[in-house]
């Protein structure tokens, strides 16, 4: 998954960050109002992570702002990120604003990060409309353990090829257009161009050889991730 961590406390920021990565998610951080709603605006997100109490920018001294500014712009463009909003445990009144906001869920401070990845995970297989466990042909995608197997044997990926396959199977049989991969599997200074995704591509077909899934390019559109020709598959 690819999130944005909005939260201005740099040592619970970089604690987050720094355990969702280890969990091979791909994670952006804003510090401010101003700094996460423009990297909400021009990178795509799988999910966001969102504090209420931030300051209004990044430079010193900034007015105080509120993370619900940047929800209720997003909700008002009509983006349906899942957000999980972070508040004070026994602020009710925080936990009500945010979800009349347009928040998915909240969790109250102080929270266990594994809670915080549970949570994200639901919001996304919710709006995604995924299972746990899915399967095509003989590949199999268990996204609680983050393991893909083919014919019950793991399959170990390099980290990229992992994140493709895993994009064209978050649901299996859709189409996902080659900007969509490029913006998933990029941070803001380090770019995925074309000819390194389709070497992602080539390489993950030659290791699904006769496994019964199969990635189609459909030219113009993209890439989908299908069973071939005779073989069964369950998603």
């Amino acid at each position: 998954m690819r999130i944005l961590v909005v939260e201005d406390d740099p040592v619970l920021r970089d604690v987050m960050v720094r355990s969702l990565r280890d969990a091979g998610h791909r994670v952006d951080e804003a510090r401010s109002v101003a700094e996460a709603d423009h990297f909400w605006r021009v990178q795509p997100f799988d999910a966001v992570l969102l504090d209420l109490n931030l300051p209004a920018s990044n430079s010193t001294g900034a007015a105080p702002g509120s993370g619900l500014d940047v929800l209720r712009s997003a909700r008002g463009r009509g983006d349906r990120t899942p957000v999980l909003v972070l508040t004070a445990r026994h602020r009710t009144e925080e936990r009500i604003a945010g979800l009349d906001a347009g928040a998915d869920d909240y969790l109250g401070k102080p929270f266990e990060l594994a809670e915080v990845e549970a949570r994200l995970r639901a919001l996304v297989r919710r709006a995604q409309g995924t299972q746990d466990i899915s399967s095509v042909g003989a590949l199999s995608l268990d996204r609680k353990a983050r393991r893909f197997a083919l014919d019950g044997q793991l399959l170990e990926l390099p980290a990229r090829e992992f994140e493709v396959l895993w994009e064209l199977m978050t649901p299996p049989g859709r189409v996902v257009s080659k900007r969509t991969l490029s913006e998933k599997l990029s941070s803001f200074d380090d770019n995925l161009g074309d000819n390194a995704l389709e070497a992602f591509i080539s390489r993950l077909r030659k290791k699904l050889t006769n496994s019964g899934a199969g990635i189609r390019t459909l030219r113009g559109l993209g890439y989908l991730l299908e069973a071939e020709s005779g073989a069964g598959d369950a998603m």
